[in-house]
C-alpha cells in the first residue's frame, strides 16, 4: 500500500468535541513532491464502493493500525480534492493528544494510505498521474522525513517490472525507458546513464540497441 502526505492539512473546523474536516489531498496542476499528480475524480470509484458497503477509510496515528484515534464521517470529492471530515475518539488518549497537537498547530498533516488501480507515466518527465486509487485509510502524521524515499523506491519497483514485462513481449524500449529500467534494477543514476549512451547511443541505431536490451534481460534471467 502506498502513502502520500500531504504538506499541509488545511483545517476547515475543528471543534473540542473532536471533530475536524480538511483535505487529504488535491487534484490536479503542478507535480507534487512525490512527482505525481492525482487525476479528477481518482477516488470516486472506491468511495462509492466504500458507500454501497456502509463502510469508511480507516482514520490512524502515523499509518499506525494498532493506534485507530477515530473514525472518518464523511469523504467527497469537490473541484479541489479529497473532502475528509472526522471525529478523533476523545476517549481514547492518542485522540486526545491528537486533538490538542492540531489544535496548537504543532502538527498539520494528513497521509493517505491507498492502492493504485490506474496510473500513466509521463516517460519524459517521469510524472505519474494517479487515474484511479482504492483508498484505505487516511491518517493524522507529523510528516515523515523519509516518506519520499519510499514512495520513490515503490514506484521504480513498479515501473521495472512494467518495462520488463514490456521487454518479455519483444518490445523496445526509449532510451528514457531503458534507463528507467536499469535503475529499477538497482543501477546508479550514472550506472544507467552511461549504460543507456552506451547501449542507445554507442551503437548507432536504436532498433539494435533495443535488441541488446532483451538480449541483456535473457541473460539476467538466465
Amino acid at each position: 500500500m502506498d502513502r502520500k502526505t500531504a504538506p499541509v492539512l488545511e483545517i476547515k473546523s475543528l471543534k473540542d468535541t473532536g471533530e475536524f474536516e480538511g483535505y487529504g489531498s488535491t487534484f490536479g496542476g503542478e507535480p507534487d513532491a512525490y512527482g505525481d499528480i492525482i487525476a479528477d475524480g481518482a477516488y470516486s470509484e472506491s468511495l462509492a464502493l466504500h458507500k454501497a458497503k456502509g463502510t469508511m477509510p480507516k482514520l490512524f496515528w502515523q499509518h499506525n493500525s494498532d493506534e485507530p484515534i477515530g473514525k472518518w464521517l464523511e469523504a467527497t470529492e469537490d473541484s479541489r480534492g479529497l473532502l475528509m471530515r472526522g471525529k478523533l475518539n476523545m476517549d481514547v488518549q492518542r485522540g486526545r493528544e491528537a486533538h490538542a497537537l492540531l489544535k496548537a498547530k504543532d502538527i498539520d498533516g494528513l497521509s493517505i494510505g491507498y492502492r493504485i488501480k490506474e496510473y500513466s507515466v509521463d516517460t519524459e518527465t517521469y510524472v505519474w498521474t494517479l487515474q484511479k486509487l482504492d483508498l484505505v485509510e487516511v491518517s493524522i502524521v507529523s510528516v515523515g522525513a523519509n516518506e519520499n524515499a519510499v514512495v520513490q523506491s515503490v514506484k521504480a519497483a513498479k515501473a521495472a517490472h512494467d518495462l520488463t514485462e514490456k521487454l518479455k513481449a519483444g518490445d523496445r524500449l526509449s532510451e528514457r525507458e531503458f534507463e528507467t529500467w536499469l535503475k529499477g534494477l538497482g543501477f546508479s543514476n550514472s550506472q544507467a546513464e552511461r549504460a543507456a549512451r552506451l547501449h542507445l547511443k554507442g551503437q548507432g541505431e536504436l532498433a539494435a540497441a533495443a535488441d541488446d536490451g532483451v538480449a541483456f534481460l535473457r541473460a539476467l534471467m538466465s
